[in-house]
């Protein structure tokens, strides 16, 4: 394998198609696409200072490094890369690729990242940026926090541990999502999804977990969450009061308490849905 160490690289491709290299503490400078085409490269301590360093790329693996917000669209169509401790400050990172690693990784500037990827390990990582994950499949996440809207848009296949996200609209048109041990705050979350399964998580959203087929809640918290559930089918769990649930399609809803219930025969039928709440506030 050939080392190249604490070296700066500069011009259109620098090592385009290159194969078996150790990058070291170098500098990839001006100009794009300087890794386009590579394989079985490891870099380490390497800054990426331009657009598109690691495009159509295979097996890769990159630690202690730094993607700056110039590095943007930085990896595309590659397959099989790996990333720890690494800021990654471009944003639409990841496009279209796959078998990516990701662990002790910061994204501040992660909009649009994570497009259309496929088998996605996520262990350790924090990201800003909206449309986060969409529509990639085959996700396990755990240690995650997320500032941003629109996450995991059209996503299949995710199951999350240990999250912190604050995310409007997160999750809307997945299919088979499972959330464990986590806090989300953001309205509508869930719309349009089938197969949504929260285990012990604490949720605020307004007119959240709507419009769900197979919404399943195990001990569960809702926090300032208002007008929940409307034509979905669920079997949920509440460890506290509802503030509000509209119209649900069918099920079961189990609850301490329910602030207000509102059931519209005109919308459905309230007899396919079964309340389970020591007090119910008010109905209509």
């Amino acid at each position: 394998m050939k080392i190249i160490e604490q070296e700066l690289l500069t011009g259109e491709r620098a090592l385009f198609n290159s194969e078996a290299l150790q990058i070291s503490y170098s500098t990839f400078a001006d100009r794009e696409s300087p890794l386009k085409e590579s394989k079985n490269i490891n870099i380490d301590h390497t800054m990426f200072k331009w657009k598109y360093p690691l495009w159509y790329c295979r097996n890769i693996v990159l630690d202690d490094s730094t993607l700056f917000e110039m590095a943007r669209s930085g990896i595309w169509y590659t397959e099989n890369i790996t990333i720890k401790n690494t800021m990654i400050e471009a944003p639409k990172t990841f496009r279209r690729a796959k078998e990516i690693i990701l662990e002790n990784v910061n994204m501040p500037n992660a909009d649009e990242t994570l497009w259309n990827c496929d088998d996605i390990s996520l262990k350790n990582v924090t990201a800003k940026g909206d449309y986060f994950g969409m529509n990639s499949n085959n996700i396990n996440v755990d240690g995650f926090q997320l500032v941003g809207n629109y996450s995991f848009d059209g996503g299949k296949n995710i199951e999350i541990h240990n999250a912190r996200m604050l995310s409007k609209d997160a999750f809307w048109n997945c299919e088979n999502v499972t959330v464990y041990d986590s806090f989300i705050s953001g309205e509508y979350l869930g719309w349009n999804s089938k197969n949504l399964t929260f285990v012990n998580c604490t949720i605020e959203s307004l007119q959240g977990l709507c419009y769900i087929e197979n919404l399943v809640m195990k001990n569960c918290r809702l926090l300032n969450t208002t007008l929940a559930f409307e034509y979905s089918t669920v079997d949920v769990q509440i460890n506290n009061m509802i503030d509000s649930v509209m119209n649900p399609a069918s099920g079961i809803i189990r609850a301490e308490r329910i602030g207000e219930l509102i059931m519209d025969a005109t919308k459905i039928d309230p007899k396919k849905t079964q309340i389970i709440a020591e007090e119910i506030r008010h109905a209509v």
